[in-house]
């Protein structure tokens, strides 16, 4: 979210996109490996960068952060369009990002302080600080997608919309206007207690506001594909969102439980929330959701990809809350998304829990899709040029074709900014 994630905080040759690379890892510490390049991409929240000293708002600012991409060899840039329940793009359907509500995660009622500070380790004096600089910037007066599309196609880049779409808020106070005006659409949990934002995609006019979004995107702007990002999912009060075994603990709607009663004459109430029947159910509207994606990309922008972002087994969210993968941890069943060809691509967040990485990660993700879906690699800015270098030799173990690198604006915090943009140059397949 704008400000929530930045203040928490070798030689090429041949026209194959081969080159020899001294990989040291252990026992192979000095043995020359033969390493196939692959797509270097990162996602780029403009509101997060925005914090950063130095950085000029309005199209100076957007050159910036995207000189920056290319001089990293980052092709893909996947340019963040909501901001929570915010915009920022000129949306009709959303207000712009900009000043919060009067309590939000950065200003919280007395009730809500533990909670931040929990998060923040923030004292309020320097929440207040962070919140001006935050509100600096007002969305509704400056199209940063327009700008991204423009000035990255002419110097070379694909710029791809990224919409968290499964969030109307993040840490909390920039709710969406929807989620505001349709309060008996909100996710609901077992026991009867209804989420702060979070919409429900089984319900006719969610589903119809969340397609419009993305029609919105694809009538409005020229970009190169769709992210969708699902591991976002808004007020961090409602955390854990899942059951002791990593179990969603939504989908208790009433759509959804009349459905399940008609379907299987049993009242998912009186069931285990991890019974694969009540899991799969619940995760039938997104599916459908999915499928109205593929439907607008293909009447609009045929030939574009839809990639997605979801988790793993390993997975956990805020404080260390397991998630059970895709389909019971988020209720998204990626299999029958990849095996309908709705998607083209998909990619783990890279939070581990005891036991996971992101190697397994990649092959878990590959074994859901059937293959049928590119799996790429998550992992984080590096800080050093052999972290650079094990993560495309991690690629090219798992055979992933793109690297992910989350998020683009930590490139500007690194001192050795321009060695670690010469050595992933050095790696990159289709870089500008």
């Amino acid at each position: 979210m704008g400000g929530m994630a930045a203040a928490m905080g070798l030689v090429a040759g041949g026209d194959q996109g081969w080159f020899a690379a001294g990989a040291e890892t252990g026992a192979a510490a000095g043995s020359r490996r033969r390493l196939r390049k692959v797509i270097l991409s990162a996602p780029l929240t403009h509101s997060d960068w925005m914090l950063r000293e130095g950085v000029a708002w309005a199209p100076p600012g957007v050159h910036h952060m995207l000189d920056a991409c290319k001089a990293c060899g980052w092709s893909r840039v996947y340019w963040r369009c909501l901001d929570g329940g915010r915009s920022l793009y000129h949306s009709k359907l959303m207000d712009p990002q900009g000043k919060w509500d009067e309590y939000s995660f950065w200003n919280p009622a007395p009730e809500d302080e533990a909670l931040t500070f929990r998060y923040t380790k923030m004292a309020p004096e320097g929440r207040k600080a962070l919140l001006a600089k935050i509100e600096r910037h007002d969305y509704g007066t400056f199209d940063t997608l327009a700008e991204a599309v423009r000035y990255g196609h002419e110097i070379g880049l694909e710029i791809h919309a990224w919409l968290s779409i499964n969030e109307d808020d993040h840490g909390w106070g920039i709710i969406s206007r929807f989620a505001k005006a349709h309060p008996e659409s909100r996710w609901r949990k077992r026991d009867g207690t209804y989420y702060h934002s979070q919409q429900s995609f089984a319900f006719p006019q969610v589903m119809k506001y969340k397609l419009a979004i993305v029609e919105e995107i694809l009538n409005g702007y020229p970009v190169d594909g769709i992210f969708l990002d699902w591991l976002r999912t808004g007020d961090v009060r409602d955390n854990p969102q899942t059951d002791a075994e990593g179990v969603a603990d939504h989908g208790y709607e009433d759509p959804l439980v009349s459905g399940f009663k008609a379907k299987y004459g049993v009242d998912p109430h009186d069931i285990p929330n991890g019974d694969e029947r009540w899991v799969r159910f619940r995760a039938e509207p997104h599916t459908e959701f999915v499928r109205g994606v593929r439907k607008l990309v293909s009447s609009k922008r045929a030939g574009i990809p839809i990639s997605i972002m979801g988790a793993h087994p390993w997975c956990y969210r805020g404080m260390q809350d397991k998630i059970d993968g895709n389909l019971r941890g988020l209720l998204l069943d990626v299999a029958t998304w990849a095996r309908e060809g709705l998607i083209d691509a998909a990619v783990a967040g890279g939070y581990y829990m005891p036991g996971g990485d992101a190697e397994q990660a990649v092959n878990w993700l590959r074994e859901e899709t059937g293959g049928k879906a590119d799996a790429w690699v998550y992992e984080w800015v590096p800080s050093s040029v052999e972290e650079v270098e094990a993560d495309v030799v991690l690629a090219n173990k798992v055979g992933a074709k793109q690297i992910l690198f989350w998020e683009a604006d930590y490139i500007d915090g690194r001192e050795n900014r321009e060695e670690l943009q010469r050595a992933m140059r050095r790696h990159a397949r289709g870089a500008p």
